[in-house]
């Protein structure tokens, strides 16, 4: 086994050390036993690689990396082998391939590195799952024709252009709004008692509504006290107002005027009276989980009334109930998921320009998960066991289980690991048992149609893509990825 001084992984970016990027490292050459080693198991440890459901002399094994540059190599039958399809250098060890995971764009990988020639595949059962262009390996994946890609999306389009919110409007329901003067803590309370991730916010003063509360500003409440001391306290929660956050939030951010005053974000909302559509791209184009949906009865706008609170989800399933009779009409509905380009993957040795998918480990700490969420711009992270198969999913959302037994007074979000946060909002739950609703799964053979009518269920935003029987995560697809892409 090679020494286990042999470069390691170095931290980039500023990215928590228990962040963890999980990638799909492949040896498509046959062989009996293979084996992966690198540096990132110190060369200590052989990772056992498995065969591919079909193609028994393709292998695979994923295994969750640190962001930074690491070397591998292949154990194949005894004799230690390289990929010459992939990045290589030559050094003290012989030949070892490389990978550069960087989270800071101006991070360069270390000069050498060599791609190298196309490596001879006469296995034919690995022809007809991949074709090589250019030395790359691309998988043969089902695909339509451009028009009837098209032709789909105006489809499904014209239907969003021609229907209106009033068509989310339940007969029954109730929506929750916060007074801005209301202290945060009392406000987090009720967010967790209510059991709902947002709320819109009212202001007396004005008449009128003025924006939104959000378990993300309790992540960087909490963050922003949190660099104050060790532990959270009650009375620092107690002093802080719903309006007095907003405008130190707005001078966090940088956003005020020429005269140094906070400026408010413009409130994102829409009427009875939008088309589906325009809401939906409301909701993508600004980044938001909701619009409320507002109606005066007045000219100059007083006395609003708020209906409803209008979600990707609700629309979906709009789209689900008029196509389901007559989903076999529209070809972009009966292609797998894997074959289309949403949602964020397990990327492959040698990809680049793929958003990376983290991940988190049990013990990972509560701050690292917060500020994964806030940095990486993300609503969810799935949480995984030592070989990457799935465990649960930490949300944004999940912040709001700290109101519970008011844990947020004596928590250090650095010593708190994410099983720990998870167990306060599961207690009818066994540890780590995915649930309804809330850690939803799908295989990348699934249709899209399906994967539809999945996103279309109340509560449901994301389903993690697993692998058939280990549930290894391969992946991540939202509301939001099937939105951008059917929407074109």
């Amino acid at each position: 086994m090679f020494a286990a001084n042999m470069d390691s992984a170095r931290e980039v970016g500023g990215v928590a050390s228990t962040v963890l990027i999980p990638m799909r490292f492949v040896w498509p050459y046959g062989g009996r036993s293979v084996f992966l080693s690198g540096s990132f198991t110190r060369w200590s440890e052989l990772v056992p690689m498995t065969p591919v459901e079909g193609c028994p002399t393709v292998f695979q094994a994923i295994y969750s990396l640190l962001p930074g540059y690491h070397q591998y190599k292949f154990f194949v039958d005894g004799e230690w082998r390289h990929d010459e399809h992939q990045p290589y250098v030559s050094g003290d060890y012989g030949i070892v391939n490389t990978i550069l995971l960087a989270t800071d764009p101006n991070f360069m990988p270390n000069p050498g590195i060599t791609s190298g020639p196309n490596m001879d595949v006469d296995n034919e059962a690995f022809q007809n799952l991949v074709r090589i262009t250019d030395g790359t390996l691309t998988e043969v994946v089902p695909s339509i024709s451009e028009a009837d890609l098209q032709g789909s999306r105006h489809r499904i389009n014209q239907f969003l252009s021609t229907h209106t919110v009033y068509e989310l409007l339940p007969e029954s329901g109730k929506v929750v709004a916060l007074d801005v003067n209301l202290p945060v803590k009392q406000a987090f309370h009720i967010l967790h008692e209510q059991g709902i991730p947002l709320a819109p916010l009212w202001d007396f003063s004005r008449g009128q509504f003025v924006g939104v509360l959000s378990a993300l500003d309790f992540i960087l409440i909490l963050r922003e006290l949190g660099n104050h001391g060790s532990n959270l306290t009650e009375e620092e929660l107690e002093t802080h107002t719903i309006s007095a956050w907003k405008e130190g939030k707005a001078y966090l951010n940088g956003q005020i005027d020429g005269h140094g005053r906070a400026l408010s974000r413009r409130l994102i909302h829409g009427g009875p009276y939008d088309n589906l559509k325009d809401v939906a791209l409301k909701i993508l184009q600004n980044a938001v989980a909701t619009v409320p949906i507002i109606h005066s009865s007045s000219e100059d706008g007083s006395f609003p009334q708020l209906l409803h609170l209008a979600s990707l989800s609700g629309i979906m399933k709009c789209i689900c109930r008029y196509f389901k009779h007559s989903s076999s009409s529209l070809p972009i509905l009966q292609l797998p998921i894997g074959a289309i380009p949403v949602g964020t993957w397990v990327p492959k040795i040698g990809e680049s320009n793929r958003r990376p998918l983290a991940t988190l480990r049990p013990n990972s700490t509560l701050s690292s998960a917060l500020n994964l969420l806030v940095q990486a711009q993300v609503s969810s992270i799935p949480v995984v066991d030592d070989n990457d198969s799935l465990l649960d999913i930490y949300c944004r959302s999940d912040i709001t289980a700290l109101a519970k037994d008011r844990a947020y007074t004596h928590i250090n979000l650095n010593e708190m690991t994410i099983h720990q946060a998870l167990q306060l909002g599961q207690d009818a739950y066994s540890p780590y048992e995915p649930r309804s609703q809330r850690c939803q799964m799908c295989l990348r053979s699934d249709l899209l149609h399906k994967v539809m009518e999945r996103l279309a269920n109340p509560g449901v935003r994301r389903l993690v893509i697993v692998e058939a029987g280990s549930k290894r995560v391969e992946g991540i697809v939202s509301l939001s990825d099937i939105f951008r892409f059917l929407l074109g």
